[in-house]
């Protein structure tokens, strides 16, 4: 299971280069998470690391969710939440835990792969955004896929509001690409 948590480590390292090259003007650009800017995908991820920390440490993460995680600074938030999601990961009885999450109550094992999940396939909404993909971790989106599609596959996830479904993507498209085509990001399944 380090390994997991060494994936996470990378999907946040990944995600902050990402993050690094938003720009005011790009928050509000569409993303591959339908219905979904940039702005409100980068605040969902905030949120969501926050939320994971403080289930893992024990305290309460201060708001909910979808509240504003970034105020004025969206860069400055995602380095804090990113900082606090580490360390907490990092506790040695971190996957001690059950965590609570909208999926509902998972060992931190599994909460830790749903995570891992979250932030490398928003990471790659963000930087498909920007029309920046090369910014793309794609050995671990690789990774990630082949974990997935290993132990089953997500059709019991299948759904509004998690994922879409799978959409076609060629064999040898980028490992980013066959990622979010398989969660059900249409705009990326096309070679452009």
């Amino acid at each position: 299971m380090d390994n997991v948590i060494g994936q996470i480590d990378r999907a946040l390292d990944a995600t902050s280069v990402i993050v690094a090259a938003l720009d005011e003007g790009s928050m509000a650009a569409p993303t591959p998470c339908r219905e979904w800017d940039v702005r409100t995908v980068l605040n969902h991820m905030v949120g969501g690391m926050h939320i994971y920390a403080a289930a893992l440490s024990g305290t309460d993460s201060g708001a909910d969710h979808e509240s504003d995680w970034l105020g004025g600074d969206p860069q400055g938030a995602y380095a804090a939440a990113a900082e606090v999601d580490r360390a907490a990961w990092h506790r040695p009885d971190a996957l001690d835990y059950t965590i609570h999450i909208s999926l509902g109550a998972l060992p931190a094992a599994a909460a830790a792969l749903v995570h891992l999940t979250e932030l490398v396939v928003h990471g790659v909404d963000l930087a498909v955004a920007i029309d920046r993909p090369d910014l793309a971790d794609d050995e671990l989106c690789g990774e990630l896929l082949a974990t997935m599609q290993a132990r089953g596959g997500i059709d019991k996830f299948r759904g509004p509001g998690v994922f879409d479904a799978e959409v076609p993507v060629e064999v040898g498209e980028p490992a980013h690409r066959r990622l979010l085509g398989y969660v059900g990001r249409e705009v990326l399944a096309r070679t452009p």
